[in-house]
């Protein structure tokens, strides 16, 4: 079975007023970390999805061996960067693609491998994540839905498609789900990094 990630980093931080994905964490970025645990997890293969800034970011991860796939319509919101990798994908057989976003780095390497090992035994279902009873990224979606996904559209990315009723979705156990979207957000995650 062969699993994909894509990792969705193409946004032009507004609310951050800076790019995020470039903030400084330790010997890394904020995108860096997210890389790292895709990286080192049982996927198959990883991709990260630019667009806003993505020269100099694309510099910052070239450490990295990460397929980079740009994003020309990334303003028009999130989905387009789902659309963007599946459209990619489409032609390289993998069985599941798991979506995550740049800017959850505490989204471990282990928390990704219990998705894909919740995923092997549930083939045809959708492993997401629980928003206090919404479902979210990240998750983990068989290609039989790749088609619909290439239809979203707008800022909410698959939100709208795995809380439709219409999918079958186990809940994953990933429970720290924290987004860095602000420069508060930004300083409480440093100092819980330092703290531990």
């Amino acid at each position: 079975m062969k699993i994909a990630i894509l990792i969705l980093a193409a946004g032009s931080s507004t609310r951050m007023k800076t790019a995020k994905q470039l903030l400084p964490v330790g010997d890394t970025t904020l995108l860096g970390i997210t890389i790292k645990n895709a990286l080192n997890s049982e996927a198959n293969h990883s991709y990260c999805i630019l667009g806003a800034n993505s020269n100099a970011i694309s510099t910052s991860i070239s450490k990295f061996e990460i397929e980079i796939i740009l994003n020309s319509n990334y303003k028009s919101g999130l989905s387009s960067s789902i659309v963007t990798g599946i459209q990619h994908l489409l032609n390289k057989n993998f069985d599941a693609v798991l979506i995550l976003l740049g800017d959850q780095p505490n989204i471990s390497t282990s928390d990704i491998n219990t998705m894909i090992a919740t995923f092997r035994k549930h083939q045809n279902k959708i492993i997401a994540s629980n928003y206090e009873g919404t479902f979210g990224v990240p998750a983990l979606i068989p290609k039989d839905h790749f088609k619909r996904l290439l239809e979203l559209k707008g800022d909410k990315g698959a939100k709208d498609f795995l809380n439709s009723g219409n999918v079958e979705v186990i809940i994953s156990e990933t429970t720290n789900l924290m987004d860095i979207d602000t420069k508060k957000d930004y300083e409480q995650y440093i100092n819980s990094t330092n703290s531990e």
